[in-house]
């Protein structure tokens, strides 16, 4: 059915165009408007021809109507031809097409808001006439064609949230004196911006954010446009010094420049901006102090100047910026005291102070305005906590006074936040009970008190709210038992009470925190036997119960019985195999151990000294137990023995056989059919097509080649002129690749768009019907197989530092994946020759989402593929029907953990038998010696503290049940709290 409507549209083009032709020859005087209006008509049902309409919203568009007026969605000037066709909004997908040339007196095209695609034809131009263009929020691709808008014309342009890339050519703006308002945000645009834009004497608003722009920015060009308005510039990767003569621009309102690369000091003038609402210089290399002219900027609302290089006191000016609403100097290395005058911006509702070098009191009359966020942080701030105002308790959701030396008592107002849903006081010196009023905190999710000094017991109330996500009270002096009450906190996920005097047992009702992923519980005087309730929670990541005076077996489920000893050792009583001591449970004598224990039981009077040969038998039958119960034992670990010796290389066969027999019942999906169209060559973010030949298939050659998979063959390409740039090429597989072009092409531009640091980018591909090729960023560093098991002796090992930073890498590509498309991303084969490693040894995920180029999983290339991956294969994959999610790719990266700590391949054979190293590992763990499976060539130069929980995390994520296992997200956070300083770890939550 598609492949028939493909050709009728195609005829309709076809017959439409035809028919324009024949009449432009038979055009006289007499029926010259005649053949204007059909040139329209002709051209808008060109125009439509290429776009799917699922809500047929241009139903009225008919090619027998030769007055197209009438027509929805379009306009016309005085003389009857079309002057405006804005179709916002209406869900249409397809390609921007020919038949828009046809409009010859097209003044405003508006196609915002819908789901086109493809690339603009180079050789597409739009009418001479056209002064409003907006193709925002599609997907259209590719470069941006030089002659595709007459910029002699043209008032407002706006091509944000597409996926244009490419460098823009410089002369672009060369005619542009009418130029109003330009947005190319949110695309892939590379390069420098054009120079010509200072050319645009008219414009009053700048939008280049969020592309991919670098090199140096000469703002003595741009200040010369004076009536600029709005200014972004953020995120990309510009450079360039703030020269003066910002004062230049008497109306500008927005000044945003954050997440680039600017540096030097800002300029001097900037205050004489009067009408400024908005500065963001947030995230660049400024250095010195800042203006006093800013102080004149009494309309400014939002003002960030935070993660620079910005020294000098507090500026007492702070005070006359009255319309003041986002403060932010977080990060510099500002000094001095708070003034007092801050207190006159009393509009203020955010105020980040963070990392800088603050000292002496908060001003109690900064609590008196209605803040929504307060993060002073990181300073040297001394006094008590300020007591909030009637307006504050209304309105303030964060505050964050961390690591100051403040003192004395929380105050009881704190209680009435009502809205407050972050607290955090730890790292000072507060020497105080916690306040019972915390309870009161109805919408509070992260409560850190961490080293506070703070006395007392725990507030049983402190979760009436049930919002609680985060409690954190190490390094305290709390005393008394956990509360019984801390089963109410349902929503906990991190619970941290370490290094505290805390006693007593730990509650059964801990049980009920379902959600919760990490468990701190060291260094305390818990007593007791470990509640079996809590093998139920099976969301725990991270547990640790060392030094207390516990006893009894641990919990059976969740994380317990993969504990090392690190997370164990302390308690003398506790039964495991990787602790040296006396194990204690504090249950009855089994019947068998004390004969008349029942009846001492029924008959308490019974006195317990009997005759000497009463006693002489209990004592004789009480030895004949032990010693058959000891014989049993023996006997059963002997069998067991023997059983396990005899099984070892048959458990490993059925392991290595389990994903080759799970081939066999794989169910496939049939393969669509469609003619095939000719070949083309699509780049998403080349400069230019001039650095390709017409055929690239003759680029690929024996010597060129580097490496090959079960997709295909994959070949370094040098890029044309460009001296050192290459690409890698690869050569897909031709069975089961999806034949029909437009398929095709939706899919690789799908995975065009997952861009991320550590993925490789997918730069554009090559179809004919018999050869498709990927075209992919290089990366200079091979593989990480290479790199681990295929390197030469004299090669110097990965270190500690880079391994850690390839593993990082990977979760936070891996997350991009899963998280930020719907539906996700998975990438099923994950191991080291899918991540690439760049010149700095950045881990790059390559042949992410190669599986959709399938049409059906061919049973050939999924044998191949497994065979390859070998080890990484999740369980899951091995069932009647292919039923995954992405936890498979999760279960790879655990392997992935393994193979990067310990050097060794996953599946390893020897003489007389087949090391599988995830259960090596697991063994090792389980007997407290796992630092023996290290990696030797690292020389011991790794961190104990973080070699052992990134194990712990490979045991998690290569659980045999997939929903046990943690998805990319959290363990991106995980691996970021090992990484982190002891003292700021668990900040990221």
């Amino acid at each position: 059915m598609k492949t028939f409507h493909h050709i009728s549209l195609t005829l309709l083009t076809t017959l439409l165009i035809t028919s324009l032709s024949n009449l432009q020859t038979c055009s006289s005087n007499n029926n010259n408007i005649n053949i204007q209006l059909n040139d329209d008509v002709l051209g808008l049902m060109v125009f439509k021809s290429d776009l799917h309409d699922p809500s047929s919203s241009l139903s009225s568009w008919n090619e027998d109507d030769m007055n197209p007026c009438s027509w929805q969605y379009i306009k016309c000037n005085e003389q009857g031809r079309v002057s405006e066709l804005s179709l916002d909004g209406l869900s249409l997908s397809g390609k921007i097409g020919r038949g828009l040339e046809k409009l010859q007196h097209l003044q405003v095209l508006q196609l915002s808001h819908n789901n086109l695609s493809g690339t603009i034809s180079p050789s597409l131009t739009l009418s001479s006439t056209l002064e409003n263009l907006n193709l925002s929020h599609n997907s259209i691709s590719g470069q941006l064609p030089n002659s595709f808008i007459n910029m002699s014309s043209i008032r407002f342009i706006d091509l944000s949230y597409n996926s244009f890339a490419g460098q823009m050519f410089d002369g672009f703006f060369q005619d542009c004196s009418f130029l109003r308002r330009v947005s190319f945000a949110m695309n892939m645009f590379e390069g420098q911006i054009p120079s010509t834009i200072s050319k645009c004497s008219l414009v009053n608003s700048l939008d280049f954010s969020n592309n991919h722009f670098s090199g140096n920015v000469d703002f003595s060009r741009v200040w010369l446009l004076s009536r600029l308005r709005n200014l972004d510039l953020s995120n990309n990767a510009l450079s360039g010094n703030l020269v003066d003569g910002v004062s230049n621009l008497h109306n500008l309102k927005e000044l945003l420049l954050q997440n680039n690369q600017f540096s030097g000091e800002l300029p001097k003038d900037v205050g004489f901006c009067v009408h400024l609402d908005r500065i963001d210089f947030g995230n660049n290399q400024f250095s010195g102090e800042l203006p006093g002219s800013f102080g004149r900027l009494s309309y400014l609302r939002y003002f960030r100047v935070s993660d620079n290089h910005l020294f000098g006191e507090f500026p007492q000016w702070i005070g006359n910026l009255i319309s003041l609403e986002h403060f932010d100097l977080s990060n510099n290395q500002f000094y001095g005291n708070i003034p007092l005058s801050l207190v006159s911006c009393i509009k203020l509702s955010k105020i980040f102070l963070r990392g800088n070098g603050f000292n002496g009191t908060i001003p109690e009359g900064l609590f008196g305005l209605g803040l929504e966020e307060i993060d002073f942080s990181r300073n040297g701030l001394i006094g008590s906590v300020p007591a909030g105002s009637n307006r504050l308790l209304e309105t303030l959701t964060k505050l964050d006074l961390s690591v100051n030396r403040l003192k004395g008592n929380v105050p009881a107002e704190i209680g009435l936040l009502s809205k407050l849903r972050y607290l955090n006081f730890s790292w000072n010196d507060l020497g105080s009970e916690i306040p019972p009023e915390f309870g009161l905190l109805q919408n509070l999710e992260v409560l850190d008190l961490r080293n506070c000094a703070l006395f007392g017991s725990i507030p049983k109330d402190i979760c009436d709210s049930g919002n609680l996500d985060v409690l954190q009270l190490d390094g305290n002096s709390l005393k008394g038992p956990i509360p019984e009450d801390i089963g109410n906190c349902s929503s906990l996920y991190l619970l941290s009470l370490s290094f505290n005097n805390l006693t007593g047992s730990i509650p059964k009702s801990m049980s009920n925190l379902n959600k919760l992923k990490i468990l701190n519980l060291e260094f305390n005087e818990l007593n007791g036997e470990l509640p079996m309730e809590l093998g139920k929670l099976q969301n725990l990541l991270a547990v640790n119960i060392s030094h207390n005076s516990l006893t009894g077996r641990l919990p059976v489920g969740s994380i317990f019985q993969n504990l090392d000893k690190s997370s164990l050792e302390g308690n003398y009583g506790l039964c495991s195999p990787l602790l040296k001591g006396p194990c204690k449970m504090n249950v009855s004598k089994p019947l068998v151990l004390d004969p008349h224990g029942f009846d001492n039981q029924m008959n308490p009077q019974t006195p317990r000294n009997e005759s000497s040969e009463s006693s002489g038998s209990i004592h004789h039958h009480r030895f004949l137990s032990i010693s058959a119960i000891i014989a049993i034992a023996a006997s059963f670990v002997i069998v067991l023995g023997v059983i396990a010796i005899s099984l070892l290389n048959a458990s490993v066969r059925r392991k290595l056989a389990f994903v080759e027999n799970s081939l066999e019942s794989m169910c496939s999906s049939s393969s669509k059919s469609g003619a095939p169209a000719t070949g083309k060559l699509v780049l998403f973010d080349s400069q230019s097509s001039q650095d390709w030949i017409s055929n690239p298939e003759n680029l690929l050659s024996k010597a060129s080649e580097i490496g090959e998979g079960v997709f295909g063959t994959v070949y370094k390409i040098p890029l044309g002129s460009q001296q050192g740039r290459n690409v890698a090429i690869k050569k897909l597989v031709t069975s089961n690749i999806i034949q029909f072009p437009e398929d095709f092409d939706r899919e690789v531009r799908i995975l065009g768009k997952a861009r991320h640091p550590n993925l490789i980018a997918l730069k554009g591909y090559y179809w004919t019907p018999q050869l498709q090729l990927l075209v992919s960023e290089f990366a200079p560093n091979g593989n990480l197989q290479s790199k681990l098991h295929e390197k030469l002796p004299s090669s110097p090992s990965l270190s500690w530092p880079n391994r850690f930073k390839i593993l990082l890498g990977t979760a936070k590509g891996l997350a991009h994946l899963h998280h930020s498309f719907r539906p996700p991303i998975i990438h099923y084969n994950i191991k080291p020759s899918n991540i690439l490693l760049d010149e700095n040894f950045n881990a790059k995920i390559s042949d992410f989402g190669l599986a959709r180029l399938l049409t059906k999983l061919d049973k050939h290339v999924m044998s191949n593929r497994f065979q390859s991956a070998l080890g990484y294969v999740a369980p899951e994959l091995a069932c009647q029907s292919l039923r995954v999610n992405e936890k498979c790719d999760v279960y790879g990266f655990g392997v992935m953990i393994l193979e990067l700590v310990t050097g060794r391949r996953p599946v390893e054979y020897g003489e007389d038998n087949v090391l599988i190293l995830n259960d090596h590992v697991r063994d090792l763990l389980e007997h407290g010696n796992v630092l023996e499976c290290v990696d030797p060539s690292m020389m011991n130069e790794y961190p104990e503290d973080e070699v052992l929980p990134v194990l712990k995390l490979a045991m998690v994520c290569t659980s045999q049940i997939p929903s046990s296992r943690p998805t990319m997200a959290e363990i991106v956070q995980i691996l970021q709290v090992i990484k982190t300083p002891v003292p700021q770890r668990m900040e990221v939550f």
